[in-house]
């Protein structure tokens, strides 16, 4: 074999492998969920419960933990939300695929900047070392996505992770 055949061979080689790469991390893993429920964590029972939604939209993967995102409506306020559940200093949206149109993380960040919209606690530990973050706009708009809480962090990074988290095999 001449060495511009085998040269020609790896670059096709490279580039079907880099396509499936890019399928597979952009649209393989990801699946719609059909649960149609957004929840927030209560300041009274420090329990989640269930809020009044609509329009809701979600995709999820078992591949990874914190590629959860979702998109709905509520007729819920702000100041209600505020006085009920329990709310974040700050929280952080994570980039959703390119096709999952309703949600978009620089503008859902930026509307948490401006204070057009208040992040709350879905839940805490919904795997380990991962929360679930609902943030809620002015007009009624929420998102939803995964953030590593300080326990996931200090886990993947290799901290030891000490007491106050729970165990692995408990949420």
């Amino acid at each position: 074999m001449s060495g511009k055949l085998i040269g020609l061979i790896i670059l096709i080689g490279s580039l079907i492998g880099g396509i499936a790469l890019y399928y597979l991390q952009v649209y393989g893993f990801y699946e719609p969920v059909v649960e149609a429920e957004v929840q927030l964590v209560s300041v009274v029972s420090d329990m989640p419960e269930p809020i009044t939604i609509d329009d809701f939209e979600a995709i999820d993967a078992e591949s990874s933990p914190i590629r959860y995102r979702a998109c709905f409506t509520t007729d819920l306020s702000l100041a209600l939300l505020t006085e009920t559940y329990v709310g974040l200093a700050d929280a952080t949206p994570r980039n959703a695929p390119h096709w999952f149109d309703c949600f978009d993380a620089e503008a859902i960040a930026a509307e948490l900047d401006a204070g057009t919209a208040l992040p709350f606690l879905g839940e805490k530990n919904i795997e380990f070392g991962v929360d679930r973050i609902v943030a809620i706009t002015e007009d009624g708009r929420g998102y939803v996505w995964h953030e590593l809480n300080d326990c996931g962090e200090k886990a993947y990074d290799g901290t030891i992770v000490g007491e106050e988290c729970p165990r692995r095999d408990q949420p």
